[in-house]
Order: C-alpha cells, then sequence, then structure tokens
C-alpha cells in the first residue's frame, strides 16, 4: 500500500503539469514603419555622413570635417547630421537591435528612407552588402537623393564599378600636399562665386584615372595646366585636372568635393562657403545648370 502512495504522489506532478496550458510564446516585438521615426529636427534636410575607414586611409582631417559640416548645417538651420563612422545605416531595411538586451528591438535607428543626401567621407574597399550597395544606388538614383563625395571618395569601393560610375571618377594618383593655380570654370554654380577665376591653393590634389574626362561631369574648378610643370602635366596626356564637379545621377544630384586633404582647408571660410553652397545643391536647397560643358581644349605641351 505505502509503494503505491509513492507511486501516486509522484505522478501528481506531472499529471498536472500535462493539465496545465503551456503559456504562449511572446510575440516578437513591433516594428513601427520607418516613417514613423520620430523627427527631432522638424522642417530641417537630413544629411548623414558615413566616415567609415576601416578598410582604407586614416586622413586625419576627416574628424575636423564632421565637425564643420554639422555645425554649417546647425548655424544656418538647413540640415540636421547624423554622423557614422561605419556603414549600417547604408540600407533601406529595418534596422533592429543586437544582442541580449536588444535583439530584434526597435532601436531609433534611421536609415536611408530618413536622409536626403549623404557625405561620403570614407575610403577603402568596404564591406557593403549587395543588397546595401543596391540600396545606396537606388536612393540616389530612382529617389532622387544626393550625395556628396569627400576628398577620398574617388578611391572608394574601388571594387565597385557602379560606385564609380555614380560619383564620376576614380583617382589613378595624386599629387603632394602643394600650392597649385586652379581655374574656376563655374562661378554660377552655388558658392563657386567665392573664389576668383584663377587663384593659387594649397591641398593634396588628384589626378582622375582615364578614360574620365571633364565630358563626364559639370567641372566647377580645374588645375590650370598652363602652372603646372611638365613632370606634372605627365600625369593626364590631355591636360584634363577637374577638382570639383557636379553631376546628375537618374533623379538624383552628385557633388564631387575632391579636395580637403589638409584640416586647415575646411578652417577657410571661402572654402566653407563653397562646401556648404554644394550640400545645399545636393539636398535639392537650391537649384543649378550641370549640363557637362566640352572638356579644356588641348594644348601643345610647353606652349
Amino acid at each position: 500500500m505505502m509503494r503505491k502512495m509513492l507511486l501516486l504522489a509522484g505522478l501528481l506532478p506531472a499529471v498536472a503539469l500535462a493539465q496545465t496550458p503551456m503559456p504562449a510564446p511572446a510575440p516578437p516585438p513591433m516594428m513601427p514603419p520607418s516613417s514613423t521615426v520620430n523627427d527631432p529636427w522638424p522642417g530641417m534636410k537630413k544629411l548623414l555622413i558615413i566616415a567609415d575607414v576601416q578598410t582604407g586611409w586614416h586622413h586625419d582631417s576627416i574628424n575636423h570635417a564632421m565637425g564643420v559640416i554639422e555645425q554649417m548645417g546647425r548655424e544656418h538651420g538647413e540640415w540636421a547630421t547624423v554622423i557614422r563612422t561605419d556603414s549600417q545605416l547604408i540600407t533601406k531595411s529595418p534596422i533592429v537591435g543586437q544582442g541580449t538586451r536588444y535583439a530584434g528591438k526597435f532601436v531609433n535607428a534611421r536609415n536611408l528612407d530618413q536622409f536626403d543626401a549623404v557625405f561620403y567621407l570614407g575610403s577603402g574597399a568596404g564591406a557593403l552588402s549587395d543588397q546595401q550597395k543596391a540600396d545606396l544606388l537606388s536612393f540616389v538614383k530612382q529617389d532622387g537623393k544626393g550625395f556628396i563625395a569627400g576628398h577620398a571618395a574617388t578611391v572608394a569601393y574601388y571594387e565597385w564599378p557602379e560606385f564609380t560610375q555614380m560619383i564620376g571618377a576614380f583617382m589613378e594618383s595624386e599629387f603632394r600636399v602643394d600650392t597649385m593655380q586652379i581655374i574656376n570654370e563655374d562661378p554660377a554654380f552655388p558658392g563657386a562665386g567665392v573664389f576668383p577665376k584663377s587663384f593659387a591653393y594649397t591641398d593634396q590634389f588628384p589626378v582622375m584615372r582615364m578614360p574620365f574626362t571633364s565630358k563626364d561631369a559639370h567641372v566647377i574648378l580645374r588645375l590650370d595646366p598652363a602652372k603646372m610643370t611638365p613632370q606634372q602635366r605627365k600625369t593626364r596626356s590631355d591636360d584634363d585636372f577637374p577638382l570639383v564637379w557636379a553631376k546628375s545621377y537618374g533623379k538624383g544630384r552628385v557633388y564631387n568635393l575632391t579636395i580637403g586633404h589638409q584640416e586647415q582647408v575646411w578652417d577657410d571660410p571661402k572654402f566653407r562657403e563653397m562646401a556648404h553652397q554644394g550640400i545645399r545643391w545636393a539636398l535639392g536647397l537650391v537649384d543649378a545648370k550641370v549640363d557637362p560643358p566640352a572638356p579644356p581644349a588641348i594644348k601643345p605641351k610647353g606652349k
């Protein structure tokens, strides 16, 4: 009898558990649509700065440039800047948290749908997924948003030909930091009028890889080949040395600002105003004609 009672006592908890319904699994956290992300900067354009240099050259000027760009938007009340040193926000997919605390949860992260332009200050091959690449191209080409290419952008994503096509050129080489003569091709372009038609400037200037020529973009500033040394001119047989240009990419606007290797450049009021107005153009705050003019006439060397 005692043995039967012990067996029954052992079975009772199991029977009770079998009769008690198991709690339903917790539903996944609700992800609000991207359009409902709170906007702490109402009425302002949204600019995303990406300074991802994990696979490229770490320019000392990048930190200062990011601060200057953010400040310009704030002091004029025109754009709010989100600064990132990684490429996570280059996506149109919802961004959810990770790790034991935030896994799968809404973490107030903005994707490309919440921005009006990207200012790219990174360099190197990068680590974007194929989907991120497609999202960035469509952000500009189909959505009509803006892309500003900073100093090193012409050596970024060098294994991704479509990126080079979007920004307009790839950097073949560069001159050492030097004072060189620059021609202002379009003083009427927003911001370019702060510089005279011809002026000397000190920075590190690039040489674009052929077959790119100025017929592929609307060149605003270029190096003056007539004021270059024979050795410098040898780097481009056609004397075509663009520095700043604008172009359409589908419905979008691309502004390529190759100057800015030295952080002192970002303290120059004239350069700041040119960059300020170029960003405004990329954000769609001001219009400008960007039909590519004819490339510069090729002049015999030494004449």
